[in-house]
């Protein structure tokens, strides 16, 4: 009977680039730096990597549909590489996929790496039209990501008898906590401290969401070299492994979108996924066993109501948690540790990666005092792909024994 993957399999390396606009940079250039820091972080040789997962997402714009790009710019020794793509879960799915590999036997060490070059694209934000279909381009030609998003907090607060005022005050300490933590990130994308009344003062996109709301367009790679418990010991020695302890996606049905029954104020797949993701990894009382997450806050609000659908927050309670500092880098659970998507960046193919990256970092102790998280034993990461009535989640749990 399955099991589940916890415990299965080990991390032995990471890397991840600065993310910005790096215009002087190609994906190939970004590869390189992230694999560079990652295989002398695992001290193997690239003969060693028996298989390789590309994550790419916008690949007309980037390396192309195959994952030829990742096995000839990395040289790797004519061995499988794949691509995955699944919207903002892409480099998540390439983590995955590796991962998988490894638990089931088929490899002992596996590379999972992330790629994307936005600033590429000819866009001031995102592609628009992917995965629409039809359907998307006759009823919804106008839509943006942010009016998308900002619905959000229209149906949270109608749900929960929120005035609007303090949902502000939610999302602008949301933002101000992830510029905080960016500004002390030296591979962040924005490292500008910004305060909760600058926030209140930006231009509005979409109402309620302003400004410094939103997460911007970046270039970045990450990656990761996954191997057996066994093995990793030997590279690395007993005490010094973190582990993979769950891992769950949950895709949309489509019922969302259709019937009544949903309230807009809520991210089903996140809360399918949650549920997954801590009965794999054993987690009983995620608000007392995590101890730190990287989540999709492609938009502030998103983040507040995300806290919820990961069960951390009780329900329309995600204010009061915000609010008195919970999440913040002191907090019990701190959030965004890294700087999030808003400062250090989404480029969609790395994003899974990056956060992972973020929480690996902390648990190896590899941070500066000031971003230290204390106590750091068990670290949560979520990718939201796509819109809020029709998208994918994806949850990875790693930790130390």
């Amino acid at each position: 009977m399955a099991d589940g993957i916890k415990d299965k399999v080990a991390i032995i390396g990471m890397g991840c680039t600065r993310f910005g606009e790096r215009w002087e940079s190609s994906a190939e250039d970004l590869m390189v730096e992230a694999f560079v820091e990652c295989i002398e972080d695992a001290g193997i040789d690239k003969k060693e990597i028996q298989a390789a997962y590309l994550g790419t997402h916008f690949d007309e714009v980037n390396v192309g549909k195959a994952a030829l790009p990742l096995s000839l710019t990395l040289k790797l020794p004519y061995i499988p590489v794949t691509r995955t793509e699944n919207f903002c879960a892409t480099a998540t799915e390439a983590f995955r996929a590796a991962c998988y590999s490894v638990a089931a036997g088929v490899y002992d060490i596996v590379l999972a790496l992330g790629v994307e070059k936005l600033k590429d694209t000819g866009y001031g934000g995102l592609p628009g039209g992917a995965g629409r279909g039809v359907s998307g381009f006759m009823t919804g030609p106008n839509m943006t990501a942010p009016g998308m998003f900002a619905q959000l907090a229209t149906a949270y607060g109608n749900t929960w008898d929120l005035p609007m005022d303090r949902i502000k005050d939610a999302i602008a300490h949301v933002s101000a906590k992830s510029h905080a933590n960016g500004a002390l990130n030296p591979k962040a994308h924005l490292r500008k401290v910004v305060t909760e009344d600058q926030i209140k003062a930006a231009p509005m996109i979409a109402y309620p969401l302003g400004l410094f709301d939103c997460c911007g367009v970046s270039d970045g790679a990450a990656c990761a070299i996954i191997a057996s418990p066994e093995v990793a010991e030997s590279l690395k020695g007993k005490q010094d492994l973190v582990k993979v302890k769950a891992l769950a996606i949950s895709d949309s049905s489509g019922e969302e979108a259709m019937f009544n029954n949903w309230d807009g104020a809520h991210f089903v797949t996140t809360r399918k996924a949650a549920t997954m993701a801590f009965e794999e990894a054993g987690i009983k009382t995620p608000r007392e066993e995590v101890s730190m997450m990287e989540v999709h806050d492609c938009f502030s609000i998103t983040e507040m109501v995300t806290m919820e659908d990961l069960h951390i927050s009780p329900k329309g309670k995600a204010y009061d948690d915000i609010m008195g500092g919970f999440y913040d880098l002191d907090g019990q659970i701190p959030c965004q540790v890294d700087g999030g998507l808003k400062c250090y960046g989404h480029p969609i193919g790395a994003s899974g990666l990056r956060m992972i990256y973020a929480m690996y970092e902390q648990l190896m102790e590899r941070v500066p005092e000031e971003r230290k998280v204390k106590n750091a034993r068990m670290g949560l990461t979520h990718n939201l792909g796509g819109t809020p009535w029709t998208n994918v989640a994806a949850i990875s749990i790693i930790g130390r024994d």
